[in-house]
């Protein structure tokens, strides 16, 4: 084939150009693949909390298979990077509502990072058959990197959490949060391969080859939300009542004087709040106007103040404890082990007090406590207004009020392994105990709580979501809100709710689906580095 020809300049030969390279007409297209990899990012944030467009998530997948699809592994990263800041910029922004900027940037460009390597990847293995598949599996490998390294991961932003409700919730039944962000990126990648086989019939041709050509891709991906509908009908309409020997809980929203870092300026207040509103719903219970709870939920962060040093604030629980005539959960910040405090949940009875605790297993980085202090001092003096808190050893299961309850405090409901421990340890509910106020009214307190849906579907258990300022929830077996409050209003609820021992087959099967998901992804990545060597020798 002779040279050809562009206004006068004679270029290379495109069959003698070597495999893999970007021809001139690929650089020429780099701004509309960037467009495309933002729109996909601009798609995934849209699909959270509190837009809630969840359909909108699959695009994100398809978006980033279509603009690295036949590019190089600099292009991927490049476009991986973009999709990542523009979905993590927007979606992390409650991080930076009362602390600045910087702090808020930092995490969401920490987090775009594993997006590029996801891009690099996809680019890497995009000529393999069957790269739909591998593309999918690496949205799932890099979510278990993102969410275990470094420092324990942060795994806000998984794909799985926009699917608090629709085709896809049901997968988390299955295979948990894991097998839901699968099949929303399989769809979305699936999308993307009916449109590569529409573009290769090419123009003139009409819409009957396009559409044949198109046809298989685009059937499995309508498949997919398909048999999400098909799982969830053994699931969907599950109540709190269902499944077990029922114990009657009460969820205590006291409020907080205000939002902010400085919540907890007024702890007294806090707590007296929290107690107060106790004592309203014993008035309501003596009145007959509310059922008399078994056990009681109060937030973390009720009881700044330790109520083991403090006699005043052992009092205080104490007398709302035996007002309500049922033990309560606290949320209270203990001193100790040493110079370090504790984010710890306290069974407190009405007749002997404090007994069984949960201490928070995860603190957050830079939050609860600060790794290489020196270090991020150079980059914000406010490192040095957190007080380290020890990280517990010991699994949330607690017994209260005759019910097994599993506790997790706050982002732990983020975490997998977390949530899965209290269930496996036979916690016939789940309990989040969780502190929003500092977020204020960012979208922060929803984007928890679909979490918490996701894992009622998960595991199969009723979640009862406790926060200081809102939002608190009962939420059913089936993920749905069968109460919540809103946001910094003083609120209680009571519900009969089931100590349910099934086990769904996401807890039979623990981490294995995405770990095979993940082995199945970073396999995809070592075939196509061996085909590159391969052909590289044979040129």
């Amino acid at each position: 084939m002779p040279a050809v020809t562009v206004s006068g300049t004679a270029t290379a030969d495109p069959a003698r150009l070597p495999v893999g390279r970007p021809t001139p007409a690929r650089q020429v297209r780099w701004p509309w693949r960037t467009a495309l990899a933002a729109l996909g990012g601009l798609a995934v944030y849209l699909a959270f909390p509190a837009h809630d467009l969840s359909a909108l998530a699959v695009a994100g997948p398809a978006a980033l298979a279509l603009a690295v699809r036949g590019q190089r592994v600099r292009a991927g990263l490049w476009l991986g990077l973009v999709l990542g800041l523009v979905t993590m910029v927007p979606l992390l922004s409650w991080s930076g509502v009362y602390v600045g900027s910087f702090p808020w940037l930092a995490l969401a460009v920490t987090e775009a990072l594993y997006f590029a390597l996801l891009g690099g990847a996809t680019a890497l293995t995009s000529r393999l058959p069957g790269w739909p598949v591998w593309a999918a599996a690496l949205w799932v490998a890099q979510e278990a990197l993102r969410g275990r390294w470094p420092l324990g991961g942060f795994p806000w932003g998984r794909l799985g959490f926009s699917q608090a409700e629709g085709p896809f919730t049901a997968f988390a039944a299955y295979g948990g949060v894991p097998l839901v962000g699968f099949a929303v990126a399989l769809t979305g990648t699936l999308l993307a391969a009916a449109v590569v086989r529409a573009r290769a019939v090419g123009e003139g041709r009409g819409a009957r080859p396009v559409l044949r050509a198109a046809a298989v891709p685009l059937v499995a991906a309508l498949a997919v939300p398909a048999v999400g509908g098909l799982a969830w009908l053994p699931l969907a309409g599950s109540s709190l009542t269902e499944g077990g020997p029922t114990r009657t809980v009460a969820v205590i929203q006291g409020n907080v004087p205000r939002a902010g870092l400085d919540f907890n300026a007024q702890r007294r207040a806090v707590l007296d709040n929290h107690a107060a509103e106790t004592i309203r719903l014993a008035d309501a219970v003596a009145a007959g106007d509310a059922a008399q709870p078994d056990l009681v939920i109060w937030p973390e962060n009720s009881s700044d103040i330790d109520p083991y040093t403090n006699a005043d604030a052992a009092r205080v629980i104490s007398r709302a404890a035996a007002a309500i005539d049922a033990p309560i959960l606290v949320g209270a910040v203990v001193q100790g082990p040493g110079e370090l405090i504790s984010n710890t949940g306290i069974v407190w009875d009405p007749v002997t007090g404090p007994g069984e605790t949960y201490v928070k297993r995860h603190p957050v980085p830079l939050a609860e406590y600060v790794p290489a202090r020196p270090f991020f001092r150079f980059f914000s003096p406010l490192v040095d207004r957190v007080t380290d808190f020890a990280h517990g050893t010991e699994v949330g299961t607690l017994d209260i009020g005759g019910a097994r309850v599993g506790d997790v405090i706050c982002f732990e409901i983020a975490y997998d392994g977390l949530v899965s421990d209290v269930v496996d340890d036979g916690a016939g509910m789940i309990v989040v105990q969780t502190n929003n106020a500092t977020f204020g009214y960012t979208d922060e307190t929803e984007q928890q709580l679909a979490m918490s849906r996701l894992r009622a579907v998960e595991f199969g258990r009723t979640v009862v979501v406790a926060a200081t300022s809102g939002v608190s929830a009962i939420v059913a077996p089936d993920g749905t809100l069968v109460h919540r409050s809103e946001l910094f209003t003083a609120d209680s609820f009571v519900e009969p709710i089931a100590q349910r021992d099934q086990r769904t087959v996401a807890e039979r099967l623990g981490a294995a689906p995405e770990w095979l998901l993940t082995a199945i992804g970073v396999g995809a990545v070592l075939a196509a580095l061996t085909t590159g060597r391969a052909r590289r020798r044979a040129r």
